[in-house]
């Protein structure tokens, strides 16, 4: 959809305080499905986390991407993505070598700008979802 925003970045960059903002003055957000991911296989003891299976991982970051995006209805109205399916996909790429481009195809577009947060190391915190490991050395 043309009015679905994606607002990437590293972690601690301030997406969330950013998306937080746009909720509090009546647009649409979504929360990154990558944090719901790791919480969700956290609780249930699952092996779907960036650093233990990153390739599991992104699979799954994907397929909540893409039931986030029924969530908006398909209107003129903005709606802001904390990361979302173009994340998850190159995650899945660096992970397996699939190309990117397979999962988003034309049926699944954001609009054209994407939005970086920069690195904001004065802002990091690490949790049970931010691990401060290297995800390509603990996944392969």
């Amino acid at each position: 959809m043309e009015h679905f925003v994606i607002i990437s970045g590293c972690s601690g960059g301030g997406k969330s305080t950013l998306l937080a903002e746009l909720a509090s003055r009546g647009f649409s957000v979504v929360e990154e499905p990558g944090r719901r991911v790791v919480a969700e296989e956290i609780r249930l003891h699952g092996s779907a986390l960036p650093w233990v299976d990153l390739a599991a991982f992104a699979r799954r970051a994907a397929a909540v991407a893409l039931a986030d995006r029924a969530l908006i209805p398909p209107t003129n109205e903005w709606g802001f993505f904390d990361r979302g399916l173009i994340d998850a996909a190159a995650a899945l790429q660096y992970a397996t070598g699939e190309p990117a481009t397979v999962p988003l195809e034309n049926t699944h577009r954001y609009h054209r700008r994407v939005f970086l947060t920069p690195p904001w190391p004065e802002i990091f915190c690490a949790d049970d979802a931010r691990k401060l490991v290297s995800t390509r050395t603990s996944a392969t």
